[in-house]
């Protein structure tokens, strides 16, 4: 590009995708300024992967992502593949390892990822104002004029809004951004938490906090199972959590956005039929007839867990000899433990969420350059808009995706 064309470009939003749209655009030629209204630029890239930030996934596709336009993204991951996401961070120097298809920096250090982008950005001139909330964006025959919460105003030829969704405000992303575009005709499709843990509608909810517990989990709406995940479970004094919860928590959240009622239904036995649950509870009860069914259930369950289950199942009393449990008691005793189910009431905060579903609709977007199709010279990417991913590497993936595109974009179109 012939140099007195040098195009500057306003990013708002120093987190993920704003730092490598800042680094594809000056690639390509143009002068880029970042804003970001924290202190520093790439707080929120420290958080992610519990500190060690999963870049992304090898088993990246549609699958794994949600919104209204899920397709949207198939053009932008084509553009910047997950094998091009891995070379980029290969050449700014961060060694890559897989764990179960999920890739991290060598190092095991969000920061080494947060440095290198921070150190490519210094080498190539983008400059960083944080402490720079923009409050509104004006649109000018010449480009655009951002007006800052200090007072002042900038200008440039062209805007990239990567100001995140709601999760996490704590690290800077407050919704704030939905307001700044809204006043141009785009659409918001209602946000709410995602990738969080969920608060149940249950009494005994306190004796059980702390107990972990590998099983099978799946939301149910109208008598329908919706997804369901496997791994480590944990009660808390609200609800749930661990891995295979987030993990539903989309689906969750959906559903309470319709106003309905979902389920939660446990399998604390995936490994096992019902048949061979009962089969094996017969037997142990069997072993020792004149002992309590409470005291027999230990070293099969979570010691706290069995008095809750127990009552539950309105075995009465939980003190019962074992030879003394019916055929009637024992079938319902294992068709608990095979699928107890709990009324969900609804999420956990922005705070504890991961990411946000919903966002801006990205039917008003150009999937091929992230322009808008409203306003020419406005791109987007990351979280702002509406797509969101599963817990494991796609929400980074989308950033560095969507980002990069609206980067070169920006600087070439």
């Amino acid at each position: 590009m012939n140099k007195k064309e040098t195009k500057t470009i306003l990013v708002i939003g120093g987190g993920a995708a704003g730092m490598i749209a800042s680094i594809a655009a000056t690639r390509q030629g143009a002068q880029v300024i970042i804003l970001e209204k924290m202190n520093r630029v790439g707080k929120k890239i420290l958080a992610t992967g519990n500190g060690r930030c999963n870049l992304t996934n090898i088993h990246t596709d549609l699958i794994h992502f949600h919104g209204n336009n899920v397709q949207f993204i198939r053009s932008v991951l084509g553009q910047f593949s997950v094998e091009e996401t891995i070379n980029f961070f290969e050449y700014l120097g961060i060694a890559h390892k897989v764990e179960e298809g999920k890739v991290y920096p060598f190092s095991d250090q969000a920061a080494s990822v947060l440095d290198v982008l921070r150190y490519e950005m210094n080498q190539l001139g983008v400059k960083e104002h944080c402490d720079a909330e923009v409050r509104e964006i004006h649109a000018t025959k010449q480009g655009f004029t951002l007006a800052l919460s200090n007072g002042k105003q900038i200008k440039g030829d062209r805007i990239i809004v990567t100001t995140g969704g709601k999760a996490s405000p704590q690290l800077g992303s407050n919704g704030s951004g939905y307001d700044l575009v809204k006043p141009f005709g785009h659409l918001l499709i209602p946000p709410f938490p995602a990738l969080v843990q969920l608060n149940l509608k249950a009494h005994f909810l306190k004796a059980l906090k702390g107990v972990k517990f590998n099983g099978l989990a799946e939301v149910n709406s109208n008598n329908k199972s919706l997804r369901r995940e496997e791994g480590e479970i944990l009660f808390t004094d609200y609800g749930i959590s661990g891995p295979p919860i987030l993990q539903l928590s989309r689906k969750a959240g959906e559903v309470l956005q319709n106003k309905e009622k979902p389920w939660i239904q446990l399998d604390l036995f995936p490994h096992l039929t019902t048949e061979e649950l009962k089969e094996q509870l017969m037997i142990r009860l069997g072993y020792q007839p004149e002992k309590p069914l409470d005291f027999a259930l230990i070293g099969l369950l979570n010691k706290r867990l069995i008095p809750v289950v127990l009552k539950e199942t309105k075995i009465q009393p939980i003190q019962k000899l074992s030879h003394e449990v019916s055929d009637e008691e024992m079938n319902r005793l294992v068709s608990f433990l095979k699928g107890w189910r709990i009324e969900i009431e609804g999420t956990q905060d922005w705070k504890q969420a991961q990411v946000t579903a919903g966002g801006i609709d990205v039917n008003g977007i150009n999937p091929k350059t992230l322009e808008s199709k409203l306003v020419p010279g406005m791109y987007f990417a990351g979280e702002i808009l509406d797509i969101d991913g599963d817990c494991g590497g796609f929400n980074l993936q989308w950033a560095w995706s969507s980002g990069y595109i609206a980067g070169e974009q920006a600087a070439t179109e």
